[in-house]
């Protein structure tokens, strides 16, 4: 197993991506990043923490390499923006992946290499090293998946998993 930690701006729309990807096996929200132990939603909100919304996605990359949970995470998300997703706006929603060794920054390099050429403008994720995670509160977790009919969940997230369907739909559960 291997294991991916990413910002792409709010945590329930990253974790309802991730959680329809075949090979994945956990997707955790949480916080990274910051200056704090045991930060909290709140705290995290108030931009003071230092902390990014960012999901742990566990994988197993015999099913679904590093790359192609790379080449996802920026599909869902704007990595043009500097600490915003939309209408989301604040540090908390940087675009960021946290590097586990080497190999993954060096694979993270070079997809975002990729990605800035083809989107012709520069990339502002952030590429860390892996600080630690923090899980965020238990009524964050499966939050689409529990609430699709929240106004949010609704008008932000549903349109983006229509979009990540249509375009990944080889790395969808049940698509092997």
């Amino acid at each position: 197993m291997e294991t991916a930690v990413l910002g792409g701006g709010c945590f329930w729309c990253t974790e309802a991506v991730f959680n329809s990807v075949r090979g994945v096996t956990l997707v955790t929200p949480g916080y990274a990043g910051g200056h704090m132990d045991n930060p909290d939603y709140y705290s995290v909100c108030t931009g003071e923490t230092g902390h990014i919304e960012v999901v742990k996605v566990d994988f197993d990359p015999e099913v679904l390499p590093y790359s192609i949970v790379l080449e996802i995470f920026f599909a869902t998300h704007d990595p043009t923006t500097l600490n915003r997703q939309g209408a989301d706006v604040g540090t908390q929603y940087a675009s960021a992946i946290f590097y586990k060794n080497e190999r993954q920054k060096e694979v993270a390099t070079e997809v975002i290499r990729d990605v800035q050429a083809a989107l012709g403008k520069p990339v502002v994720t952030q590429l860390r090293p892996a600080e630690p995670f923090w899980p965020a509160e238990p009524v964050h977790h499966d939050y689409y998946a529990r609430n699709p009919g929240q106004g949010y969940c609704m008008a932000v997230i549903e349109p983006k998993l229509a979009k990540f369907r249509q375009r990944f739909r080889d790395w969808l559960r049940g698509e092997e």
